[in-house]
């Protein structure tokens, strides 16, 4: 079992909204922007005049640009988590990270949040793009109670609008910044338990989104949107028959690119309103941590006897789901 002690979250100050954009004059507006993809406000790590000035025709000089590095906000979203769980830095034993949009090729980015934090643990990146907080939930409840230490710190941190071209609105209206962390044991229990955990990928779709060398987001929008889809539903169908019958809410956090899909799927698998938590409308896509950032700013609304469906699709092409089961600590 893979218990969760507390999730943590971070995003930046700067607003992106749709009048930001509209006002870049690339052709866009707010109505064009509700009616594909519901967002409304981004957050990004780069100065808005910034944008406005260069359309970042440079990715590489975004990284000069930008308020935030993917340690710190990182390190602020695992210091909400720690004081959740009421655990110090030097509680943490180990550190998994993962970006879409590392600051590094090498080393870790996890050593980097784990030098910010000040603390001297085994690093390591766990990376699947969008899902990567799905597939490190995977691969850590697999392990062995013995093999990982007592407490193990999980952030995903993604600076996605550096890779933007804000001369493009197909890409300039979706993304966002920002961080999420997650505070996991295989030994010690919670009340929060990670269960039905699972992650795979479909290898001869990996060109179909992506950055590339030029540091650009690009995708093939319809064939994307349509796996996405397709593969949230079939997750969240699987995990809907594995508490059949059980008591509580059903509760489903997707991977957060669109509000249209998501409500989609929701439609589809009979989930209401009040039951499907999302943020996309406000922060936009942030990739790796979207999905965990949900759940972090709902934190303190869990309670016992909750199912929370988590269903995350990513390139590569890659896809992961995990049931949370909240209950009383036995």
């Amino acid at each position: 079992m893979l218990y969760l002690h507390a999730m943590g979250h971070f995003n930046p100050e700067n607003i992106i909204s749709n009048k930001f954009l509209e006002d870049l004059d690339i052709g866009t507006s707010n109505d064009w922007i509700m009616e594909r993809v519901g967002i409304e406000n981004r957050r990004t790590v780069l100065p808005l005049d910034y944008i406005t000035q260069t359309r970042n025709q440079n990715p590489k000089e975004a990284f000069e640009a930008r308020r935030y590095t993917n340690a710190q906000m990182a390190a602020n979203a695992a210091t909400m988590a720690m004081q959740r769980a009421s655990l110090k830095p030097e509680d943490i034993g180990m550190v998994v990270a993962g970006s879409s949009s590392p600051d590094n090729v090498a080393p870790a980015e996890s050593s980097a949040v784990a030098a910010e934090l000040g603390i001297e643990v085994p690093c390591l990146d766990m990376n699947s793009a969008c899902s990567s907080f799905g597939m490190q939930i995977n691969f850590l409840s697999a392990m062995k109670p013995e093999t990982l230490p007592d407490y193990v710190l999980v952030v995903d941190s993604e600076t996605l609008t550096k890779c933007v071209d804000y001369n493009d609105r197909s890409t300039a209206v979706l993304f966002g910044d920002g961080s999420a962390a997650a505070i996991v044991s295989t030994k010690n229990p919670s009340r929060a338990v990670f269960e039905n955990c699972h992650f795979a990928s479909k290898p001869s779709g990996w060109n179909k989104v992506g950055i590339g060398y030029n540091w650009y987001f690009q995708q093939d929008g319809n064939a994307v949107q349509g796996f996405a889809i397709r593969q949230t539903t079939e997750s969240v169908k699987g995990l809907q028959n594995g508490c059949s019958g059980e008591a509580g809410r059903f509760i489903f956090i997707g991977h957060q690119a669109n509000l249209l899909m998501l409500k989609a799927v929701s439609e589809r698998r009979g989930i209401t309103p009040e039951n499907h938590w999302y943020n996309v409308d406000q922060f936009g896509n942030t990739g790796c941590c979207s999905a965990p950032t949900v759940l972090s700013r709902h934190w303190e609304e869990i309670r016992n006897g909750d199912y929370i469906a988590m269903a995350i699709v990513g390139a590569g092409l890659s896809w992961a789901h995990m049931m949370l089961k909240v209950e009383e600590v036995k």
